[in-house]
């Protein structure tokens, strides 16, 4: 499997790296390009650290792995950008938030429904409060869905 360029491009422009383990805004251990699993399984933890082209094939193997997962939970055909625009949602918000999702639902009953954008957008919190970088992360998103 393929992992297009501009899906490693949005999610390195909304994750940043970081090579020393952080919390992140859910308050999660993460390295590299948002990741919070090794290739092993094994989650991170505080005081990990990592080079940079360790974070590179972390992504890699991460967007496969996540890609691999939205094509099984797609039941009707969608184009490249739409597969990316949900793998993003997935990398970021997770593969069972994506699975019980009215978001999944729209795309599954009608890939084109204009009110699609409107389901990405909802998911804009953590820990109930709104982030601007996740309302920015999610109309990213939904723009590259409809394009």
């Amino acid at each position: 499997m393929v992992i297009t360029n501009r899906l490693k491009e949005i999610v390195k422009e909304f994750e940043g790296c970081k090579l020393k383990a952080y919390k992140c805004p859910a308050n999660i251990w993460t390295i590299g390009f948002g990741s919070t699993r090794y290739e092993d399984g094994l989650g991170v933890r505080q005081g990990d650290e990592i080079t940079q082209s360790k974070a590179e094939m972390l992504l890699e193997i991460t967007l496969i792995k996540f890609s691999q997962q939205v094509g099984e939970l797609v039941k009707v055909k969608i184009n490249e950008n739409q597969k990316d625009a949900l793998t993003d949602f997935a990398y970021n918000c997770g593969v069972g938030n994506l699975k019980n999702s009215t978001l999944l639902k729209k795309v599954n009953a009608n890939p084109i429904d204009a009110s699609i954008r409107a389901e990405f957008l909802r998911w804009n919190k953590a820990n109930g409060n709104i982030l601007a970088g996740l309302t920015k992360r999610r109309e990213a998103e939904a723009n590259l869905y409809f394009s």
